[in-house]
């Protein structure tokens, strides 16, 4: 079996007046992400992950911020196009494990929702896809409550 393993990590800026979503899951709360497209990180994070594992160039390189067809996108839709992009190269996800790290809000009661998501969008089975929280206990700016960043590994196999 020909596998590899790729790793992503991304991280942006929390800012008021923008609508906070996170592998494909969408949170009530006063404040977002600020980016390009609708900066999910955990999402973005398991798209550099997957491309990563291909040998492929990160998601700026596909879809960068200096395009306005990807102002405002939706992550899923760029993951579904990451995945689609593998399978052009002979690749398929075979599983996903990423670690969320933010001080607010509450994640781990949307986990089932996240990696319901993320299944949809990669075509895994949800027992493939591993999503966990954590907070930087108050240290740096994850922890000051500035941004949130999100690690991810994906392992890929030759179709």
């Amino acid at each position: 079996m020909n596998l590899r393993i790729g790793h992503g990590y991304d991280i942006h800026r929390i800012v008021q007046g923008r609508r906070l979503v996170l592998g494909g899951v969408w949170f009530d709360c006063d404040f977002g992400l600020e980016g390009h497209s609708d900066a999910d990180a955990l999402t973005h994070a398991i798209c550099d992950a997957l491309l990563g594992a291909a040998g492929l160039p990160d998601i700026g390189h596909f879809f960068p911020n200096t395009d306005p067809q990807w102002k405002n996108a939706d992550s899923q839709v760029l993951l579904q196009k990451v995945v689609a992009g593998l399978r052009d190269h002979g690749w398929r996800p075979v599983n996903i494990d990423a670690s969320l790290i933010a001080e607010q809000p509450k994640i781990a009661p949307r986990l089932d929702e996240m990696k319901a998501a993320l299944a949809k969008s990669t075509g895994l089975s949800i027992d493939a896809i591993g999503v966990k929280a954590t907070t930087n206990e108050g240290v740096g700016g994850i922890g000051r409550g500035e941004a949130i960043a999100a690690h991810a590994v994906a392992l890929i196999q030759k179709i």
